[in-house]
């Protein structure tokens, strides 16, 4: 598997990333130490959680696997902080990047995973009622005190990263990366985000790069009962790409998937990895045969026709002012 640099720091990671938002619930302890084993196997080295992911448990899973199975030093560790969880008869959550909030998360995350320090940690959701300068100065605390080595945003817009940018700048490694969804469903970032990356020098991840899981086709008639479209605390997370707005991308992989071939599965990881800019894709299997439909688009090399017409099957709606 390939590896890049991320951004402008000397960190590099794995083309593909491994997502671990289902560990320690959809997804069980042995059914992870399978698929990180063919992940590292395959010379996967991102993995990616947050002390969010199953309240905590996925974050308990990764940390059971470092201790018994797994050289810490052989991944790049990635997790998130900045969602609160409390209970007042239900669940309920809400973004939370104050200075206090993000270190003591931190502490935990650390604690969970039994390492003293995280590779990349990242700043989950933007949180509207906390100043960035004092989100920022959390992010710098946390790389004095070595609990990680760089830092940076997840699911921010590119105004705010650039100010986070802004703020961390000729402070030790600035702001490394940031963690956005990307997939041929979801090319929103292409607008700002990248843009921005290629002049302020961060790193861009994408997640989600099989449309949550839409682009593989497994909806295209029904919903599994196996699926997460069809799990109860998932469904909501693979409904917006259900419906009929998104029907024809998902033909036109199939179609491109025919012509080659290969699976949809590869065709859609393919795009996604390889596209400009992005250095690397993180990609969530709930079991490891789903892991292993994944790794087998590490030879595929989109041609340049296809890759042509995907993209303009999918291109953004560029408004004023990023159309100039």
């Amino acid at each position: 598997m390939e590896h890049r640099r991320l951004g402008a720091t000397g960190l590099r990671v794995s083309a593909v990333g491994l997502g671990t938002m289902t560990w320690g619930r959809d997804t069980d302890a042995l059914e992870a130490k399978e698929q990180l084993e063919i992940f590292l196997d395959a010379g996967g080295t991102l993995v990616d959680t947050a002390a969010s992911y199953c309240e905590g448990a996925s974050e308990e899973v990764i940390g059971a696997l470092l201790a018994e199975h797994v050289d810490r030093r052989d991944i790049v560790l990635v997790s998130k902080a900045g969602v609160r969880t409390w209970r007042t008869g239900t669940r309920a959550t809400a973004a939370d990047a104050s200075r206090g909030t993000l270190l003591d998360t931190l502490d935990d995350s650390l604690t969970r995973l039994g390492t003293d320090h995280l590779d990349l940690w990242l700043v989950q959701v933007p949180d509207p009622t906390t100043p960035m300068e004092e989100t920022v100065d959390a992010l710098r605390r946390a790389v004095d005190s070595g609990r990680t080595r760089y830092v940076g945003l997840s699911n921010h817009p590119a105004w705010a990263t650039a100010h986070a940018a802004c703020l961390l700048h000729g402070h030790g490694p600035g702001l490394a990366a940031v963690e956005v969804e990307h997939s041929l469903l979801s090319r929103g970032i292409e607008r700002e985000v990248l843009p921005a990356s290629s002049v302020l020098g961060f790193g861009v991840i994408g997640f989600a790069p099989l449309g949550r899981g839409v682009l593989t086709g497994k909806y295209r008639a029904s919903t599994p009962p196996d699926s997460r479209g069809a799990s109860p605390h998932l469904r909501s997370y693979v409904a917006p790409y259900l419906g009929e707005r998104h029907a024809g991308v998902v033909e036109a992989v199939a179609t491109a998937a025919v012509g080659l071939d290969r699976k949809p599965v590869e065709v859609a990881m393919a795009w996604a990895r390889d596209a400009a800019g992005v250095a690397s894709t993180v990609v969530g299997a709930r079991t490891p045969s789903q892991l292993h439909g994944v790794l087998a688009a590490d030879d595929l090399v989109l041609p340049v026709q296809i890759r042509r017409a995907l993209d303009e099957v999918t291109a953004p709606d560029l408004g004023y002012p990023e159309r100039f």
